[in-house]
């Protein structure tokens, strides 16, 4: 039952509203003076208080009311004045007062303010739980050097409105990236809006990002909004942004240069306020290069670049990462967490995870999900490619750094002999482009034949 607490110096009035209120299914308190209202508030909990401004002796309505959120207290609080003036409601306002009433008080009127302060509260409280569940589930998990890097860079961005671009292999966690300047950004409080370009048609990207007017295209049966207006005032990520076609990037350009754009068949600009945070697993520069991306383009989509470094950089992080996925499935799944057994914390270690944390978390909601056993050793976990896997060796390295590059030496070398030196070859089987295959060769000292 919520419970409501009422805070005036009239006896009469006290006992009117208790009767009101609890017809209405309310429980009800009522005192008489400012401080009585404090002791109380810091015992118990309620749901809305009716606090009068004018409490004779002792402190006044406003005073109480600075000083229960001063306390903290987040109670939906109505002011009663019988002398109100605008002066009055406007600071009682600014100290976060729900709503001013003047006496005579209707009853009618009261209840439904009452009614309408406790609904918006528990609103306001359900919003904050689900506001601190996706904070907890987009939470940076890692201690490495790297992670304490990013997270300190994030701090500094996240307030400006400048465009960030985000650069790193799949499965880094660039949206994760992206939501963590959201949530610390001055928009904070509006929406998050996506929109991953490798995901839609082609013919469609258009659309989806600018909207259409009717009858723009067959099957075009309506208006829509596309995501540019919807952020507006808001933060859209692109991910994925190397895969737009020439059109779009051409579109895109204009947009992000006067912030308007002109939906699909409509002739009528519309202005937005949008950051645009983006994000690619591609090497943009290669696609300049070759003529599959503007230059103009990247250079206003980077003004704040990010790097997102691969998890097999910064293997530190992975006992970290592991326990929290562990805790994370266990509870979505109802289970006790699983322990991790030193061989098999080796195992994860020593693996280059190609999947990067997308593939590590993956591997441990299945071991949590399809293993009965609560001890989880080395036999337990998937079974892991040889060929992306650290040999032991590795460890006499002294640098992670050190080792990393033995190890790509040794794979880029069996590579080429598998492909009798055919750069292009490898480079395709491997899964990167030719020219950061080079590049990478010339600072392992290989030479190409």
């Amino acid at each position: 039952m919520n419970t409501v607490l009422i805070v005036d110096d009239e006896p009469s009035i006290r006992e009117t509203l208790r009767g009101v209120l609890e017809d209405e299914g309310f429980g009800v308190e009522a005192v008489a003076t400012g401080e009585e209202c404090l002791d109380l508030a810091a015992r118990q909990h309620y749901a809305c208080i009716l606090l009068d401004i004018w409490l004779g002796d002792g402190i006044d309505g406003l005073e109480t009311l600075q000083k229960l959120r001063e306390e903290g207290n987040d109670a939906a609080v109505v002011m009663i004045s019988g002398h109100g003036n605008i002066e009055t409601a406007v600071r009682s306002t600014k100290l976060g007062a729900f709503d001013f009433i003047e006496k005579p008080l209707s009853l009618e009127r009261t209840v439904v303010t009452v009614k309408n302060a406790v609904r918006q509260r528990e609103l306001e409280r359900t919003n904050e739980l689900l506001q601190k569940e996706l904070a907890d589930k987009y939470v940076m998990v890692g201690e490495s050097i790297a992670m304490r890097a990013l997270r300190k860079q994030i701090a500094i961005v996240a307030p400006s409105d400048g465009r960030v671009l985000i650069s790193g292999e799949s499965g880094t966690g660039k949206e994760l990236v992206a939501r963590a300047i959201h949530a610390q950004s001055k928009r904070r409080g509006a929406p998050f809006v996506e929109l991953n370009s490798a995901a839609i048609p082609e013919e469609l990207v258009e659309s989806e990002l600018f909207g259409h007017a009717k009858g723009a295209f067959s099957g075009a049966t309506a208006n829509k909004k596309g995501k540019f207006e919807i952020a507006d005032g808001a933060t859209l990520f692109l991910d994925e942004i190397g895969d737009m076609s020439p059109r779009v990037q051409a579109k895109m350009l204009r947009v992000l240069e006067e912030q308007r754009f002109e939906p699909v068949g409509s002739n009528t600009p519309v202005k937005v306020d949008v950051r645009v945070i983006s994000a690619t697993n591609k090497r943009l520069d290669d696609l300049i290069d070759n003529g599959n991306f503007r230059a103009d383009l990247f250079y206003r989509l980077n003004v704040i670049p990010f790097q997102i470094p691969p998890l097999r950089e910064r293997p530190e992080d992975i006992p970290v990462l592991t326990e929290h996925f562990n805790q994370r499935f266990s509870a979505d799944y109802g289970k006790k967490p699983k322990i991790i057994a030193d061989d098999a914390m080796d195992s994860l270690r020593s693996y280059m995870w190609p999947g990067n944390v997308r593939e590590l978390r993956n591997t441990i909601e299945r071991v949590v999900i399809m293993t009965s056993k609560q001890k989880i050793g080395k036999n337990d976990l998937p079974e892991f490619s040889t060929e992306t896997a650290l040999p032991a060796s590795s460890y006499r390295f002294p640098s992670f750094k050190a080792a990393t590059d033995a190890y790509q030496r040794e794979y880029i070398l069996h590579k080429l002999a598998q492909y009798e030196g055919n750069v292009s070859k490898a480079a395709e089987e491997m899964g990167v482009d030719r020219s950061h295959l080079y590049r990478r060769m010339r600072n392992l000292g290989i030479q190409a034949k």
